[in-house]
C-alpha cells in the first residue's frame, strides 16, 4: 500500500532522515520505533506532504505522492493522528469531527461515520457539544483519532498516540487502535512506547538517528537482545 525508498531529508544543514525505506502492507498495523530525535514524526510528515525531501520516492496505492499538495495527499486516502493531538480547542467535539471529513460530500456516509465513531468513542458523545480544549488529554487523544477517521482513511498514520497519557489510558487508546485495525483501517504507528508498539505491529522498523538499522515482525524485534537493551529496558 505505501512504499518509501531511499529518503533523504534535511533541515538546514541536519541531515533528519539518511535513505530512509520502509513498506506497509495493507490491512497490516506497521510500527517505527526509535529514541527521540531518531527522524520518526519527520518520516510522517514527508509522507503527508508537510516536509518536502532532498530526494527518494514516496508511493501510496502504486503512485508517487512527493511534490504533492498536503489536502491531495489526505484525499488519496492517508490521514494522520498528530503528536500532541492538535485539536481545534475553541471548536467543539462535534466541530473538530466534522472538519476531519472536509473533503467529504457524501451527507449519508459523513452522518453514519459520525454514529460509528461515537459508538467507538461513547465519552466523545456524551461531550459532543463541549469545547475541546477543555476535555482530558486521553479524550482529545480519541477526538485526535476520530476526526483522523472521519477522512475514511485507506491509511491511518499515528504519531505518538499514547504521550503524556496515563497507564491505564495507554492501555485503552491501544485497545482502540486493535479496535480500527480489525474494522479495516491499515495503520503506521510511530510510538516511543516500544513493547505496546510492537506487541500490536504485524511488522516494524526501529530508526536510529535517520536510518532504518532493524526490521521485521513485531514479535520477533520483541525478542530481539538489541531492540530489548536499547528500547525496552531489559538488560
Amino acid at each position: 500500500m505505501l512504499e518509501v525508498k531511499g529518503l533523504n531529508v534535511f533541515y538546514g544543514g541536519i541531515h533528519a532522515l539518511k535513505g530512509a525505506s520502509l513498506k506497509v502492507e495493507k490491512g497490516k498495523i506497521a510500527t517505527l520505533i526509535g529514541s527521540n530525535g531518531a527522524g520518526k514524526s519527520t518520516t510522517l510528515r514527508t509522507i503527508t506532504g508537510l516536509v518536502t525531501p532532498k530526494n527518494g520516492e514516496i508511493k501510496f496505492l502504486g503512485s508517487s505522492i512527493v511534490g504533492k499538495p498536503v489536502h491531495e495527499i489526505v484525499k488519496a486516502g492517508i490521514a494522520m493522528v498528530p503528536e500532541g493531538r492538535r485539536v481545534f480547542s475553541n471548536l467543539t467535539v462535534y466541530e473538530n469531527l466534522l472538519i476531519g471529513g472536509y473533503n467529504r460530500n457524501d451527507e449519508k456516509g459523513i452522518k453514519d461515520d459520525l454514529e460509528w465513531i461515537f459508538f467507538i468513542f461513547p465519552r466523545l458523545s456524551e461531550r459532543a457539544k463541549q469545547l475541546a480544549g477543555t476535555l482530558s488529554g486521553g479524550e482529545q487523544q480519541m477526538l485526535a483519532l476520530g476526526r483522523a477517521l472521519m477522512s475514511r482513511p485507506k491509511l491511518l498514520m499515528m504519531d505518538e498516540p499514547s504521550l503524556g497519557l496515563a497507564p491505564q489510558l495507554v492501555v485503552e487508546v491501544f485497545e482502540i487502535i486493535k479496535k480500527i485495525h480489525q474494522e479495516g483501517t491499515t495503520i503506521l504507528l510511530v510510538e516511543q512506547n516500544a513493547v505496546a508498539a510492537l506487541e500490536v505491529a504485524d511488522y516494524a522498523y526501529v530508526l536510529e538517528t535517520g536510518k532504518i538499522t532493524l526490521e521485521g515482525k513485531g514479535e520477533d524485534l520483541l525478542k530481539d537482545e538489541r531492540v530489548k537493551k536499547a528500547y525496552l529496558g531489559i538488560k
